[in-house]
């Protein structure tokens, strides 16, 4: 039969078996069974995907990333086997004429065997700079990544009460983030950290985190649920007015369930983009309060304190500056990238 034949054929049946004559919900297995191509319904996320594959920067910061958190996690333990010594060393040789030596040096170590600081001596008592830029990397990541969950997690969960249940809830809600939003950000962080720090640097959470650490995710936790709380609060707002909330209503679920099941779903996208963007910005966060003595205690090495260290070196040994400042700058601009393109992709709008 001609090709016009049988898709007039595969027409036919269609209508035959189906009394919603001509609709896209059954033409597609029509046309699957008698070997034609037909529409096929896409879901939101496979929607908001065809749209990010095609955004090569948004991709190639996602590698970045990728690639970053690999080395945060393995390329510390791995580099320390390789040079024989840890990054809190104090290496005795790696300091001449008062100031560190240049990368790619080979001196001697305190056991008085060959070692080569493969970006120089960080500071006037010899520490590996090239380690110490490994294991920030890693503090850089974990204060970013779990400061950015907790503080996301608080304000999903005020937000979708605030917006859900409105009434007092949304006031109380609303008059404590307005009250936060009120006090200045880096001065408060900066109280916090040396008041709580000498209390909470000690809970590592059986080794598995840097002293410190601990101290960081909670206090900048606090200061950034009340950005996504507002944003999701007036998202939820909108959304419970929405038809399939009513439905939802009307068959009996209970709010929990409306919230958990149908708003959340809903969120996701919010959720994801505003994530990536608040971890560049906790990074940031934890670099500066690093760099002005309230972050991480010594001997710990973070980005903020390698730049701390670096300096009263700026003007013979530049690249101390180099390497941190340029390790903050790729990490922060990768993030704030796949923001971007996580924020057109899950746009409606966009065209796929």
């Amino acid at each position: 039969m001609p090709l016009y034949g049988r898709y007039a054929a595969s027409e036919m049946s269609v209508e035959a078996r189906s009394p919603l004559v001509g609709s896209e919900a059954t033409a597609p297995a029509a046309y699957e069974a008698e070997g034609l191509s037909g529409v096929v319904a896409r879901s939101p996320m496979e929607q908001a995907w065809r749209r990010f594959r095609r955004d090569k920067v948004a991709l190639a910061s996602g590698v970045v990333i990728i690639i970053m958190i690999l080395i945060a996690a393995f390329g510390g333990p791995l580099a320390e086997r390789w040079v024989g010594h840890g990054p809190n060393d104090l290496i005795t040789h790696g300091v001449v004429n008062f100031q560190p030596v240049g990368p790619m040096t080979t001196v001697k170590d305190n056991n008085q065997h060959d070692t080569t600081l493969v970006l120089g001596a960080s500071d006037l008592v010899g520490r590996d700079e090239f380690l110490r830029l490994l294991y920030g990397a890693r503090v850089s990541l974990e204060v970013g990544l779990l400061a950015t969950f907790f503080g996301l997690a608080a304000g999903v969960f005020f937000g979708m009460l605030a917006g859900y249940y409105g009434g007092l809830i949304d006031t109380a809600v609303s008059r404590v983030t307005e009250i936060i939003m009120a006090f200045p950000f880096l001065l408060f962080l900066i109280a916090l950290s040396a008041t709580l720090g000498a209390r909470l640097n000690d809970i590592t959470v059986f080794g598995i985190f840097s002293p410190g650490v601990f101290t960081l995710v909670l206090v900048l936790s606090i200061f950034t649920w009340f950005y996504p709380a507002r944003i999701i609060r007036s998202q939820v707002l909108s959304l419970r007015e929405k038809e399939f909330v009513e439905a939802a209503r009307m068959v009996g679920a209970s709010n929990f369930r409306i919230m958990r099941s149908h708003l959340l779903p809903h969120l996701v996208g919010t959720i994801i983009v505003y994530g990536t963007i608040t971890v560049a910005i906790n990074i940031l966060a934890e670099s500066t309060l690093s760099f002005l003595g309230v972050g991480l205690p010594d001997p710990n090495a973070s980005w903020g304190k390698l730049l701390d260290s670096a300096v009263q070196y700026y003007t013979i040994q530049p690249w101390l500056i180099l390497w941190p400042g340029l390790a903050l700058l790729i990490v922060t601009l990768s993030f704030n990238l796949l923001g971007d393109g996580l924020r057109d992709a899950f746009d409606p709008r966009a065209h796929l």
